[in-house]
């Protein structure tokens, strides 16, 4: 992205700065300022342009990962997509704002992500392995901060769905977005009658398990570990949804 330096700064008020710098990298894409193929700047050139932080970069790059107009390459960069057809399928993350919604969502990455983790244990490469493990990486380090945990989150999901190596796995990840994390929508932890760092720890062991039967190329393992990580979050959030019901 030319002139980055004098790159407008992002205003403080209304939507979040992670929402402003994707309406503004959005309108660049459209505008043809940054075409198909083009390199994304660097994270901290985006930083200095914006007046941002480097958590709000990240989850500006991946909701616009989400949204099919960039891809990272990782090791060499984020580049510019095609912008997506307004008729193609996607779920609006704004749609996805109660428990009965993001159950809903569970059950489809149940059908989904089982066999992507079982197919990604048969057909990844080393490099895509590394991908998983630096994403799982940085879902550890950023368990405390929720904007980067869903980033990662969905990272490590999206990295499944790329190992498969069936381009339509990808494809529905990726426009299905982070909404399918449901921090994004919802306390998890909170509903769950469970304190953050367990709910995390828990999470991360679920997390660990996936890989590492992706790692060793077992893929009736993987397959096993993604339907337990996943279920889990279902029965979760089943209880806590029936449990709203009750109250009401």
């Amino acid at each position: 992205m030319e002139n980055a330096n004098t790159a407008p700064r992002l205003p403080r008020k209304r939507r979040s700065l992670a929402q402003e710098l994707v309406t503004v990298l959005s309108e660049q894409i459209r505008d043809g300022q940054l075409k198909r193929g083009d390199k994304l700047p660097t994270e901290s050139a985006i930083m200095e342009a914006h007046g941002v932080s480097r958590t709000v970069v990240r989850e500006a790059i991946s909701r616009l990962q989400a949204a099919g107009q960039v891809e990272t390459r990782h090791g060499i960069g984020t580049f510019v997509l095609d912008t997506p057809s307004p008729s193609g399928f996607r779920i609006d993350p704004a749609t996805v704002v109660t428990l009965r919604d993001v159950l809903a969502i569970l059950e489809l990455r149940i059908s989904l992500e089982v066999e992507s983790a079982g197919l990604a244990a048969l057909r990844r490469n080393d490099e895509q392995l590394a991908a998983m493990r630096a994403a799982l990486d940085a879902l550890n380090e950023s368990a405390a901060h929720a904007g980067d945990a869903v980033a990662s989150d969905f990272a490590f999901h999206l990295e499944i769905a790329l190992s498969t190596g069936n381009r339509y796995f990808t494809d529905i990840m990726t426009h299905l977005g982070t909404s399918i994390i449901p921090r994004t929508r919802l306390n998890s932890a909170r509903l769950a009658h469970d304190d953050q760092q367990h709910y995390m720890d828990r999470l991360s062991r679920e997390h660990e398990e996936i890989y590492e039967a992706i790692a060793r190329q077992d893929s009736d393992a993987a397959r096993a570990a993604m339907r337990l990580h996943l279920t889990n979050s279902r029965e979760r959030l089943r209880h806590a949804h029936e449990e709203a019901e009750r109250a009401v």
